[in-house]
């Protein structure tokens, strides 16, 4: 800190303007050239994304507006996102360009074994540490808040659960409902650290209180919507926010025993078609303009700069339950079995 008061104005000024300049150099060293003359001749960008879908494709909108480059999109869940881009891979065929998905141990390995082409994007430096790689061979697009959210004009004010134990109890029998790993990606990871944590019992448990599996988290969303479960078990909580906003009754608890975070990684893939315009893409999604879209829809910004949406609980507030990459990416396949045993 700068104390003004005990330097003279001649002395203060040069300083603080050279340390402004500093600063500045460090922000925006972070960022790399793109090439946005070959990246509008190249024009197209084909992107492989598990964001929901309406800020999906209000975002390739926004970008052709803007660099008349088109987006090619191809939005399905995150399982089924890497399980087309790995058969691409092993049939020696990269069609995509950027890959998003809400598999950060997956993408990890990928990233390890050089899938990736290294790019850090503007605002590189706002995101934080946990959700991008270091040499940027991925940067998360936004931040999935895991929660349970309920429809509260159905679950008593004294029946809510606050913590992930108490959807055990025998109360909320025929009343849940959660997203099935086998489809997202992103429920691989929770669910793996839910059963590491709390014992595949708490599974079980909850397969005897008749809880119900749909695919992912548009279908769970849809089921509380409609009120025929009205529970939402550690669930994306950008459906809840967006069912909220559209005046649906839902409200979210963020447990008391752990709320996940989980990135979801972008990355510029390695001798895609559209090498350029992949990386103006890149700075598109951590633009003001397109992680504004995450606040304004109820979801998280993966930017630190950029404040939790209105009502939720800032990031510092809440009790975040570490994800053990290594595990996540190792047991994967046999977490999926072990659901799929329970809840068959």
């Amino acid at each position: 800190m700068l104390l003004l008061n005990s330097m003279t104005r001649r002395t203060a000024v040069p300083m603080l303007a050279a340390l402004l300049g500093t600063a500045l150099a460090i922000s925006t060293a972070h960022a790399q050239a793109v090439d946005e003359a070959k990246a509008k001749q190249e024009g197209t960008v084909t992107w492989y994304t598990s964001t929901p879908i309406a800020i999906a494709q209000k975002t390739a909108d926004l970008f052709t507006q803007k660099t008349g480059i088109k987006v090619d999109l191809f939005r399905s869940g995150g399982s089924q996102i890497m399980r087309r881009f790995q058969q691409e891979s092993g049939a020696g065929r990269v069609a995509a360009d950027v890959l998003t998905a809400s598999d950060q141990a997956e993408i990890t390995a990928l990233a390890k074994a050089g899938a990736f082409t290294d790019f850090k994007p503007e605002h590189f430096d706002k995101v934080p540490a946990s959700a991008k790689d270091p040499n940027g061979a991925y940067t998360a697009q936004r931040l999935n808040m895991v929660t349970v959210y309920y429809r509260s004009d159905k679950v008593a004010p004294q029946d809510v659960p606050k913590t992930l134990q108490d959807l055990t109890d025998p109360k909320y029998k025929d009343q849940l409902v959660m997203a099935d790993p086998s489809f997202s990606a992103m429920q691989v990871a929770v669910t793996g650290t839910i059963a590491k944590n709390l014992g595949w019992d708490f599974y079980e448990k909850l397969a005897k209180n008749g809880a119900m599996v749909v695919q992912g988290g548009q279908q769970v969303s849809d089921m509380v919507k409609r009120g025929e479960r009205l529970i939402a078990v550690a669930a994306s909580n950008s459906y809840a926010a967006d069912a909220k906003i559209a005046g649906f009754p839902i409200e979210a608890v963020y447990p008391k025993d752990g709320t996940f975070m989980v990135p979801a990684p972008t990355a510029v893939v390695k001798g895609g078609p559209h090498p350029e315009a992949a990386k103006m893409f890149m700075n598109f999604l951590l633009s003001d303009e397109a992680q504004q879209m995450f606040p304004a829809s109820g979801g998280y910004s993966s930017r630190e700069d950029i404040a939790a949406p209105t009502g939720s609980p800032g990031l510092d507030t809440l009790v975040i339950t570490p994800i053990d990459l290594d595990y996540i990416d190792k047991e994967g396949p046999a977490i999926k079995r072990q659901f799929t045993k329970i809840f068959q």
